[in-house]
């Protein structure tokens, strides 16, 4: 049976280039995860975008002199490009200032308005007289009332993870010009979701076993905590407008509105791909399973909040009754990656910026140091000299030489063809029935997502194939016994051709070049691109993947003797242990 999995990724705001803490904490996890389903044949459809409108787009305009759509616009770009360039290949890669996504979470504010889960009520919210106008969450700051940070925002506090309302901030600030602000009230519309806190737990128990015990612990602490209606409109100019008689200069709350990125996305990319209704196979059948991939600092707006959502409008754009729109299967999130032992600080600039990073690396080694260290548990942290170490002493010395060097020895001494293996010896068959129940133990990690879990038993099996050629006769008696060589060769080439697969979730680019170099001509994943679609009256670019190659490829190969093979190459490159005081220098530098 095909499964059909969603496969929703946390929306990054476009403020600025992505890092290395996005690529471990949501982007890597979620592709690696698409990837091993594709090849298994699922019906994947990963979807994500550029969060248009959040606040950290409007401070960095103003920082810069230059609109929020400058700034968003900027920064989706790169997005495209950087994640290109890293190998996430997601379905569709959008933004929320596009019409579709306008739209749609119009529709979803005027379905809880019409079950009655939106309420209107006045707020208490800080104003800025020097300013003369409301400040959004983004524009406060002061110290935590929980753990006492001094630089909490004002919507949540990064050292500890707590939502915050503003007022509860101790000595609140502007951040614009460091003025305190007063207090004044306004009327706004509230997601009532003490409303669904009956249904909310029972689903959490339903996945207690499934989620991890971080995003479990931490989901139940926010429901049994009391769930208080949350706004879901602002006082705020960038945004998308309240669709409510009288509201009009009012937008919508980016925490209310993002989320539903994973849907409008979906049926974005269903319009794009000429099938309109092709979005509801993975948000309709009760079969489909949906999957949210995020940071921990996102947990209960997909815990919580977006669940709440779905609920109270429990059926869009399908007139059947029975149905019902999907809950998140699993929310993987992960923990943060530090960097060098301290957290990340962009006003510090100390961080691992993926654009600068791929200008010096390529890709592969940064994904395969990065799934090594990923927080699935707790916090990680990316270190210069264990990315050396890993890069020299795993990914080149147990994998990439392991590839190489049987594959030149094949070339060399069989005239470019995989040689006939004659019979197989117990050590042979002993071999490849351990590298083919890979195919079953890698996939169980992958399952469940434990990605590192699932990098670190295949990189075990490449281990196992080194200790056989150090047991199996193969390069000293090439001249003497031809015959027994080609045995060994041979089984080796069948281990490398599994080994490619159990490794192209991880490890694509090159997964891609060795699948060449062993004379297979058709390609294991298909093409990532950046794509023009025409909306209206103007244009968006989106990264869009071609998934049509990948199906049904998470089995055993069928390498054959006599099929031709590429000349040989390396795969990866050593790294000079020197790279590591260069590359910490650049920690801390001040931003171009």
């Amino acid at each position: 049976m095909t499964d059909t999995i969603h496969v929703s990724v946390a929306w990054p705001y476009a403020n600025g280039d992505l890092h290395v803490g996005h690529l471990a904490g949501a982007y890597l996890p979620a592709d690696i995860f698409a990837r091993y389903h594709r090849l298994k044949g699922s019906r994947v459809l990963m979807v994500s975008g550029s969060d248009s409108h959040g606040t950290p787009i409007t401070v960095e305009a103003d920082k810069r002199g230059q609109t929020p759509r400058q700034v968003f616009e900027h920064y989706h770009r790169r997005f495209l490009e950087t994640q290109q360039a890293i190998g996430i290949s997601y379905d569709l890669f959008t933004h929320t200032d596009t019409e579709n996504h306008h739209r749609i979470a119009q529709d979803f504010f005027r379905a809880l308005q019409r079950n009655e889960y939106l309420y209107r009520d006045t707020q208490r919210q800080l104003y800025s007289e020097s300013e003369k106008r409301f400040l959004p969450d983004r524009y406060v700051e002061g110290t935590c009332p929980i753990c006492g940070y001094d630089g909490a925002r004002g919507d949540q506090c990064d050292r500890c993870g707590s939502l915050l309302d503003a007022l509860d901030l101790i000595n609140p600030r502007s951040k614009t010009d460091g003025s305190p602000p007063i207090i004044r009230e306004t009327e706004h519309f509230f997601l009532d979701l003490g409303a669904f806190a009956d249904r909310l737990l029972p689903y959490l128990e339903a996945h207690a076993d499934r989620w991890r015990p971080n995003v479990v612990r931490f989901t139940r602490n926010y429901i049994e905590g009391g769930l208080k209606g949350r706004p879901v409109t602002r006082d705020i100019e960038w945004g998308i407008p309240v669709p409510h008689e009288g509201w009009e200069q009012k937008r919508l709350y980016v925490w209310f509105e993002a989320v539903m990125g994973y849907f409008t996305a979906s049926v974005e990319w269903a319009h794009n791909s000429g099938r309109p209704e092709a979005w509801k196979d993975w948000w309709y059948d009760p079969q489909a399973r949906i999957y949210n991939f995020i940071g921990k600092d996102n947990i209960p707006f997909h815990t919580v909040i977006w669940q709440a959502e779905l609920l109270g409008v429990d059926r869009i754009y399908d007139d059947d009754a029975s149905r019902h729109l999907n809950l998140p299967f699993d929310v993987p999130a992960n923990e943060f990656m530090n960097v060098e032992g301290q957290k990340f600080s962009k006003s510090r600039n100390w961080a691992v910026w993926l654009p600068d990073i791929l200008s010096r690396y390529d890709p592969d080694p940064i994904r395969y140091y990065v799934t090594c260290v990923m927080p699935e548990s707790h916090d990680s942290d990316f270190s210069w000299a264990d990315f050396v170490r890993r890069n020299n002493d795993e990914l080149v010395a147990t994998w990439g030489n392991l590839a190489n060097r049987v594959l030149s020895f094949a070339y060399k001494h069989w005239e470019g063809v995989v040689p006939d293996p004659g019979d197989l010896r117990p050590i042979d068959r002993e071999l490849l029935a351990l590298i083919e129940t890979g195919f079953q133990t890698v996939g169980e990690h992958l399952e469940a997502v434990r990605l590192r879990a699932a990098l670190g038993e295949a990189i075990g099996l490449a281990r196992q194939v080194n200790v056989y050629l150090d047991r199996a006769p193969w390069f000293s008696i090439v001249k003497q016994d031809k015959a027994a060589a080609a045995t060994t060769v041979y089984t080796a080439l069948r281990a490398i051709d599994n080994l490619k697969v159990l490794l192209a979730p991880f490890l694509p680019f090159t997964s891609e070049r060795l699948n060449l170099l062993l004379g297979y001509q058709q390609p294991i994943f298909g093409d990532i691109q950046i794509a023009s679609f025409a909306e209206e009256a103007r244009t968006h670019e989106a990264l869009v993947y071609d998934a049509s190659r990948a199906a049904g490829r998470w089995a055993p190969g069928d390498l054959r003797p006599g099929q031709r093979l590429q000349p040989p190459a390396p795969l990866y490159k050593k790294l000079d242990d020197s790279i590591v005081e260069q590359e910490r220098a650049r920690l801390g530098q001040p931003l171009d």
